[in-house]
């Protein structure tokens, strides 16, 4: 399951924009973007781009999707895109001053994966597999040239969104990929004292992992990251399942801010 390994930016294509530009600009290669983004014939001409296409450049580095702010952009579009939210973009990103101010070519980090179009696929098993809505994989990627919702292209690649809720977004595991134990369960939560709770489950219903607590660096009104070990205390009796990530109701200790990452076994 091809999940690109790299960073990726996601960049609007401005007037007077080449291709050699935006590759000098990001240190990627005229190719490489021109793979990830369906740039070749028949689907178009060598080398064309036109001013408000959206690309996926990458380069090496950690695996991370950052957005280019682009003239006349606000935070509330990109939590549209992303399926998130303004305050949660705005917390992941600690460098912004105000959540109403942003400016071009600001580089802001967006709760996003990249993943790599296989021989086969179609949007729908891409969103089935992912565990996201087809709306949502369409939305990530509107304006982006090569995407439509019947034809996509074997090697160009897609934003995916990362599982989140108002408060709290999962960053690893990354949806469908295989799980084990002593890996790490990361992300960014908003919570009081920081204290955020997961569990596992396989898809029979078991509990792979009872309730357990995780502390984020910070508590709110501030996101903090967490990092936490998966332990498995009862082996999976299927090939699949999910984790929850979540908080309680201080109340009626109800289940709330629930994040669910599909995973294999």
């Amino acid at each position: 399951m091809p999940i690109e390994n790299s960073t990726h930016y996601i960049y609007t294509v401005q007037p007077g924009d080449t291709l050699y530009s935006i590759a000098r600009r990001f240190g990627s290669e005229v190719s490489d973007i021109e793979q990830a983004n369906a740039l070749y014939p028949p689907i178009t001409d060598p080398g064309l781009i036109y001013p408000g296409q959206i690309l996926l450049v990458s380069k090496q580095g950690p695996n991370q999707t950052y957005q280019i702010v682009s003239p006349g952009e606000t935070l509330n579009q990109y939590a549209r895109r992303f399926s998130s939210s303004v305050d949660l973009l705005f917390g992941i990103n600690p460098q912004l001053g105000d959540p109403n101010y942003i400016y071009p070519n600001q580089v802001l980090l967006v709760p996003a994966f990249v993943y790599e179009i296989e021989q086969g696929d179609t949007l729908n098993k891409i969103a089935q597999r992912f565990g996201i809505s087809l709306a949502s994989l369409l939305e990530a990627n509107r304006q982006r040239p090569g995407i439509a919702p019947d034809v996509i292209y074997p090697g160009s690649r897609l934003i995916l969104p990362l599982p989140s809720s108002y408060n709290i977004v999962v960053s690893r595991p990354f949806p469908g990929t295989q799980i084990r134990e002593g890996q790490k369960l990361a992300g960014f939560a908003r919570a009081f004292e920081g204290s955020i709770l997961y569990q596992i489950k396989d898809d029979e219903g078991n509990t792979v992992t009872n309730e357990s607590p995780i502390q984020a660096s910070a508590g709110g009104p501030a996101y903090g990251t967490f990092s936490e070990s998966i332990v498995f205390d009862e082996a999976p009796a299927s090939t699949a399942g999910e984790i929850w990530v979540y908080t309680r109701s201080a109340n009626d200790n109800s289940v709330q801010d629930l994040v669910q990452v599909r995973v294999l076994f």
